[in-house]
């Protein structure tokens, strides 16, 4: 009995809510095996997201490997920035230096600082292997309370599958729950066709909530995000009040870049849950975004309401101040955000004062701010490319070359550094370097308008040199 609660207590403390759908780090997408070797059509994938009917690249950043911005949890109000803080491949894998965190992969939130937490006077409460799986599939409390354990505390997902297997035969292949641990361990695993089959199966014997948003993760992870979304929407006609379900559709519809029926989706869970702040940052964002940002700070301030303060929502509250013409409440905002931010945020609300200082006509405080969002992020792109812009307003070309040229190293998925350097070298002489400069652009923002308008003189020009 004292064992049982033990247990109990271990994994409760230690419980991680899986419910939510998970974003993928960047060394993940890298070494993905179930990755699509084709190019897939838009709309249908998540390394290739709708493009048509939504808010385009030059207005809104998009990131093909979770969700758009939503102003809450990271600032999100930068110009082609696809997510507040992303590092680059080589750092992805390196972690930030300091030996405290691992690379950018979804795991990492499931580490543990081993079994110190665990140990009791005589040592380690469970030594996970000497365990006899056998033994304990005969008492399925126990058995039970075991497998989350191992799941949760020990994050041994090979020890637990051994379990659940044992207990699955037990129980004649009738149990709902131990099917659907044995799809959780084997999508910890990676092996994600398994983990299908037995949530599949799980689902038939029982329709529970914690099942469909597994196996929603699951096809998300395969790269299949419109049968994870008809799975979502299943899910909705049998547990209608549920607002998890409404609030993983619209995340699904936020990953394929979809914001209108994403908006629509946010609304009907604050119509469930008034007080959801995912939603309502989502709605803020994408009202700030649509050219509404009176309807945004609506939003935001009902997140101070609710008793919600962060760097992120008080550097938004900000802008949308700003372009409500309420000067005197954004600049007291953006002292507010100054205060309270850290160096992983820091760097993205003095861009955006850059940004404010630009459209005011000050250009000293906006090169100012940028130098200082460089000084505390040095890998932040968007402020060298503003540099870049404010060099050459100075006439300093070979200043602005180079900040354009760094900006694209470190943003290869932003577009502006292409074009701005396209300009430049047009502008210099430069036909052959400011052709492939645009071509470049081109290929990570085909619609961009200015592009083609320059590759066409470009192309006039060699051919007339010709």
């Amino acid at each position: 009995m004292v064992w049982y609660i033990k247990t109990r207590a271990l994994t409760a403390d230690q419980y991680l809510d899986e419910a939510e759908l998970e974003e993928e780090g960047v060394a993940e997408l890298l070494l993905d095996d179930n990755a699509v070797n084709s190019m897939p059509r838009p709309g249908t994938s998540l390394s290739n997201p709708k493009t048509g009917g939504g808010t385009n690249q030059a207005v809104r950043p998009v990131s093909s490997s979770g969700r758009p911005m939503s102003g809450f949890s990271r600032p999100a109000t930068n110009s082609g920035r696809p997510m507040s803080g992303q590092v680059s491949v080589d750092q992805a894998f390196r972690g930030d230096g300091s030996g405290t965190k691992r690379a950018a992969t979804a795991l990492g939130r499931e580490l543990r600082l081993g079994t110190a937490s665990m140990a009791s006077i005589d040592g380690i409460f469970i030594n996970v292997d000497k365990l006899d799986m056998r033994k304990y599939a005969r008492r399925p409390a126990l058995a039970m309370a075991l497998a989350d354990y191992l799941l949760h505390v020990e994050v041994n997902p090979r020890r637990a599958l051994e379990l659940c297997a044992e207990a699955t035969e037990r129980a004649n292949f009738e149990s709902w729950w131990w099917k659907s641990r044995l799809g959780k361990c084997y999508y910890k695993l990676g092996l994600y066709r398994d983990s299908e089959k037995q949530l599949r199966s799980s689902l038939k014997n029982m329709e529970m909530l914690g099942c469909y948003f597994d196996l929603c993760k699951v096809y998300l992870k395969l790269d299949v995000p419109n049968t994870a979304l008809d799975l979502m929407i299943k899910a909705g006609t049998g547990f209608p009040n549920e607002p998890r379900i409404i609030l993983g559709i619209a995340q699904i519809y936020d990953m394929l870049n979809d914001p209108v029926n994403a908006s629509k989706a946010y609304k009907k869970v604050l119509g469930l849950d008034p007080s959801n702040v995912e939603a309502m940052a989502c709605l803020a964002a994408n009202y700030y975004y649509e050219d509404a940002p009176e309807l945004g700070l609506r939003y935001y301030r009902r997140l101070l309401q609710i008793g919600v303060s962060t760097t992120e929502l008080w550097n938004n509250i900000g802008l949308c101040c700003f372009d409500s013409s309420q000067y005197d409440m954004a600049l007291s905002c953006f002292e507010r955000a100054l205060g309270m931010a850290e160096d992983s945020n820091m760097a993205d609300v003095w861009f955006n004062i850059g940004q404010v200082a630009i459209r005011i006509g000050d250009l000293s405080l906006a090169y100012q701010a940028f130098k200082i969002a460089v000084s505390v992020d040095r890998n932040h792109a968007e402020s060298y490319c503003n540099l870049g812009v404010l060099d050459l307003r100075k006439n300093d070309v070979d200043s602005a070359h180079a900040m354009f040229a760094t900006a694209h190293t470190l943003a290869p998925w932003n577009f502006e550094p292409c074009f701005n350097a396209a300009l430049l070298s047009f502008k210099r002489g430069n036909l052959e370097g400011a052709y492939g400069s645009v071509k470049k652009s081109l290929d990570l923002f085909p619609e961009h308008s200015d592009s083609k308008e320059l590759k066409a003189q470009i192309s006039n020009a060699l051919f007339g040199m010709r």
